[in-house]
């Protein structure tokens, strides 16, 4: 009998126990449960969704080393040895924006600006050489077949004057025609008259002038020498003949080249070009005349683009004083183009080129940054034109914002990774096996705490962080403080389970 009752007491002992222990693990699973990131219920959720320490709105709560994973109630981290962190929902309304302080602010540097109305001074510089009026020559050639007697102009370049003797020249071909001109001027009688006509139109054709015509007439003598005369004033850019030579009808003996005005070749980028048309305005400088600002217009846009530089030739035409410039200088060329209307413009210090865009910083109430994308215009005097994307008395940052940007960038891309179906990521899948080593800190009914080293496949450092016991349970002696190999893998819930554990060897024993 006494034995019946002993037994009966063990069995109730059992069985109280045993119910503890039930207790126990629930209470367990749920604080793995509630760390892990299951679904709380809708009480909790709503008890939460205000943070009474400031008063905001608490979306849900993760670990910054993993964002991508989200949890509906706070507590202790299960990647690392640390607390969640809050996400409220001003934070989440910007993904791409970021939140900084006031006093990282100074100690950043971060300068601000407001977006205004104005407009640019286009104005285009560009350097071009001097070159001749090719619309300013004149061209001496000779008239008939005959011999270069005396030339008075022995040199190319050498400077005439309009009227200035060039060459005399003896024509063979005009003694005969004046000849003939004379003796029938000496005949007399009926139809001498048509005659002589004839005989001045032999003359005319013979390439002599008018006026030599009637100084024949006049003087009743022959005059079988040519003296050819300048037409105009400038430099002689031609010398092609000399003196004893033989010329022939046409050929050419001298090219003059004014020097009364002047064109200058100015090299205008390609891109700039449709802004310079002809007939506008310009300012031209040399070096030859220090101090002297040349007015002048564009004469001309040459359809031709220099392929090693990317520039067009604009052709403007000037006045040359004193004859001082002359090809081959080089002239600091400003062109004004029409005055533009005002446009918004930035400072150029604002704008962050990306190569395929071009963004912004523009700081908002609270210390809030936002990356804006903008299409930009013209550029002059350290502002730039902005066609579309911002509004006129917005602020955008001058100083700091690259900062900014690759911070507001990082953002973006956890809130996306976080954004990610849960199938996707590899450590979610339930796959992939990792493996480390550690220490044995504590050992309860439905896990194990280790202090492990970097785990490289998990791009983890050294920590201390709870595991779920592998199916079976840890193997039968091991205890808190041993060193221990171990093999885990995540779970769909977030957690991480052993899938085997083991004492480490040392030496071959264990």
């Amino acid at each position: 009998m006494k034995n019946k009752i002993v037994i009966g007491v063990l069995v109730a002992a059992v069985a109280v126990g045993g119910a503890g222990y039930g207790l126990y693990a629930l209470g367990k699973k749920q604080g793995m449960a509630a760390r892990s990131g299951t679904a709380a219920p809708a009480a909790a959720q709503a008890e939460r969704a205000v943070d009474p320490a400031s008063g905001r709105k608490v979306l849900h709560w993760h670990d910054p080393m993993v964002p991508g994973q989200k949890f509906d109630k706070p507590g202790k981290s299960p990647f690392m040895d640390m607390q969640l962190v809050p996400v409220y929902a001003a934070e989440s309304a910007d993904e791409g924006g970021v939140s900084i302080s006031p006093r990282v602010q100074q100690n950043l540097g971060i300068r601000t600006a407001e977006v205004t109305r104005g407009s640019l001074s286009r104005a285009i510089e560009a350097v071009g050489s001097i070159a001749y009026n090719e619309r300013d020559v004149a061209l001496v050639q000779a008239r008939s077949n005959g011999y270069v007697e005396r030339l008075f102009v022995r040199a190319p370049l050498d400077p005439v004057k309009k009227g200035q003797p060039l060459a005399e020249l003896y024509m063979p071909d005009w003694v005969a025609a004046q000849e003939e001109f004379l003796a029938v001027k000496r005949m007399r009688g009926v139809g001498t008259e048509s005659l002589a006509d004839a005989a001045r139109q032999r003359m005319r054709l013979a390439g002599m002038s008018d006026s030599q015509i009637r100084l024949i007439d006049s003087t009743g003598k022959v005059h079988p020498r040519l003296t050819v005369h300048a037409p105009i004033s400038g430099i002689i850019a031609e010398l092609s003949v000399r003196e004893g030579m033989t010329v022939m009808s046409g050929a050419p003996m001298f090219r003059i080249n004014g020097l009364d005005t002047v064109w200058v070749n100015a090299e205008v980028p390609e891109a700039v070009a449709a802004q310079v048309s002809p007939g506008a305005a310009v300012e031209a400088r040399a070096a030859a005349l220090p101090g002297t600002v040349l007015k002048g217009r564009v004469s001309a846009i040459l359809p031709e683009v220099e392929a090693a530089t990317r520039t067009l030739k604009a052709r403007v035409e000037l006045v040359n004083p004193g004859h001082r410039l002359v090809p081959g200088m080089f002239a600091t060329v400003q062109f004004s183009p029409a005055a533009p209307s005002e446009v918004l413009i930035v400072s150029s210090e604002a704008v962050i080129r990306t190569g395929t865009r071009s963004v912004v910083m523009v700081a908002q109430e609270g210390g809030k940054f936002t990356p804006v994308d903008v299409e930009t215009g013209a550029e002059s005097d350290g502002q730039t034109e902005i066609r579309k994307g911002l509004e006129m008395g917005q602020k955008v940052v001058i100083s700091g914002q690259f900062l900014i940007d690759s911070e507001a960038s990082l953002r973006g891309t956890a809130t996306r990774m976080s954004d990610m179906p849960k199938a996707e990521t590899p450590q979610q899948t339930g796959g992939a096996v990792h493996r480390g080593e550690g220490k044995i800190e504590s050992i309860d009914a439905d896990e194990v705490t280790l202090s492990h080293g970097p785990i490289s496949s998990m791009q983890w450092s050294a920590m201390t962080m709870g595991f779920q016991l592998p199916d079976g349970g840890v193997a039968k002696g091991l205890k808190v403080g041993d060193t221990v190999s171990f093999e885990f893998k995540p779970t769909k819930d977030g957690a991480f389970k052993l899938t085997a554990i083991t004492p480490k060897s040392a030496g071959g024993k264990k």
